[in-house]
């Protein structure tokens, strides 16, 4: 017979383990919960030939009890420990997009994890007979701690970011309504691969290098784009045509529609897209 115990005072696993351990797909197993001097504990007897199967069976549940019981548990201890200068608002913000960079690949996510979870219970409980829970899982973790770790780091890149992208956005916006508009009409001639701005006469806007010391661009980058955004600031036109060539509003587009607000107007179907669509060669 192999016997195993695992303890812990926390009575979420506790309830979380016998769940599981009710359900367990093995022959020969009973299990049940006994309060010892220091611990609570889960006491696992198993009278059947394949140690290894039993042994898989109860690293696997072990593992799954990390990720759903645990997991986001750990994520705020790292944010709180590497990021305590965030205010509690903006570290939720932040697990936020832990979750959503996990669910983005989520199989391949979990997987990953789950296997450094699964191969360290597995080496520990073939040599031990008890496992004292927390004591593992502040020390015997690490893999998996580490990619916890690269997900709060590049979830709080993303959030910097976007803090100063929507930062950026709220200065340019409260300068375009400080000052009065220079011109009434400008068209913006976009594709993925070009901007061109006409004036309210059809005409192309030179946009020479003075606008490369322009005081209006800043870390935030659209690359050629940031010219053509620091012209349409110069310019501050009454109205913005945009003529999407490729049909498509992307980032930038998205930008100008933020800073400009009501300004802008997108159009994909006039006579000036349909003579740049058909002279591709624009480009």
């Amino acid at each position: 017979m192999i016997s195993l115990c695992i303890k812990t005072n926390n009575l979420d696993s506790i309830q979380y383990l016998l769940n599981e351990l009710r359900t367990i797909d093995l022959n020969d197993i009973c299990f049940s919960s006994r309060q010892f001097k220091h611990y609570k504990n889960v006491i696992i007897h198993y009278n059947g030939k394949s140690k290894n199967d039993f042994i898989s069976k109860i690293s696997s549940i072990l593992s799954f009890l990390v990720i759903d019981n645990y997991e986001e548990y750990f994520l705020k201890r790292i944010l709180l420990c590497n990021y305590f200068y965030f205010n509690s608002v903006e570290r939720n913000q932040i697990l936020d997009i832990c979750f959503d960079i996990m669910a983005d690949n989520l199989t391949e996510n979990f997987n990953r994890k789950f296997k450094l979870l699964y191969n360290s219970f597995f080496e520990f409980l073939l040599s031990n007979k008890y496992l004292v829970l927390d004591g593992f899982l502040n020390f015997r973790i690490k893999d998996y701690m580490d990619i916890l770790d690269d997900i709060v780091n590049t979830a709080t890149n993303h959030y910097i970011v976007e803090k100063e992208y929507l930062e950026f956005i709220s200065l340019l916006k409260l300068y375009i309504k400080s000052r009065p508009a220079e011109t009434n009409i400008v068209h913006l001639i976009y594709s993925t691969n070009e901007s061109i701005l006409l004036d309210e006469n059809k005409e192309i806007i030179q946009i020479t290098g003075d606008f490369l010391n322009a005081k209006y661009l800043s870390d935030i980058s659209f690359s050629s784009n940031d010219y053509t955004l620091n012209a349409l600031l110069s310019l501050l036109p009454e109205n913005i045509f945009i003529h999407l060539i490729d049909n498509y509003a992307d980032e930038f587009i998205n930008t100008l529609e933020l800073v400009f607000e009501k300004r802008v107007h997108l159009c994909t179907n006039c006579d000036i897209c349909e003579f740049y669509k058909s002279h591709v060669d624009y480009k």
